[in-house]
């Protein structure tokens, strides 16, 4: 079984629309290894969170409704994820967010990924370009 820490960004594209939501194919598929057991998904506390945030956006901007955004929080928050608390990665995150310029929160789970030996997989193209190279980052797109 594959392990992966998993990006909030990635997370979003399951409960979407697909016509508008990139890379939602590749989501889904991500999903249907871990429903199979052939995947599973370590997160940082900070990911429910996070996911929240990107699931009040799509709502805010018409691209869901506020059932679509509760039922997919609460599926989340249902989820029985490894969880990892964001404390304890803070000054490892830190100093990545120094070396490679982005932000605390984005290293935090590139933290998680190299503590626990595990790749990072995000729908963010920018920040996995910046970083796949030294870290053990993934770009959504490239599975």
């Amino acid at each position: 079984m594959t392990s992966y820490v998993l990006d909030a960004s990635v997370a979003a594209k399951w409960f979407l629309p697909a016509d508008s939501e990139p890379l939602s194919a590749e989501a889904l598929g991500l999903l249907r290894h871990y429903a199979k057991g052939d995947a599973n998904f370590l997160v940082p506390d900070l990911f429910f969170a996070e996911i929240a945030d990107v699931l009040w956006k799509a709502e805010r901007f018409a691209r869901c409704d506020a059932a679509i955004a509760d039922a997919a929080i609460a599926k989340i928050i249902g989820s029985r994820f490894p969880t990892f608390p964001s404390a304890t990665l803070i000054e490892p995150a830190v100093l990545l967010a120094r070396a490679y310029g982005r932000t605390v929160c984005d290293c935090i789970y590139v933290a998680l990924a190299i503590q626990t030996k595990t790749h990072f997989i995000t729908a963010d193209e920018k920040l996995a370009n910046s970083l796949t190279r030294r870290l053990p980052v993934i770009w959504l797109g490239a599975l």
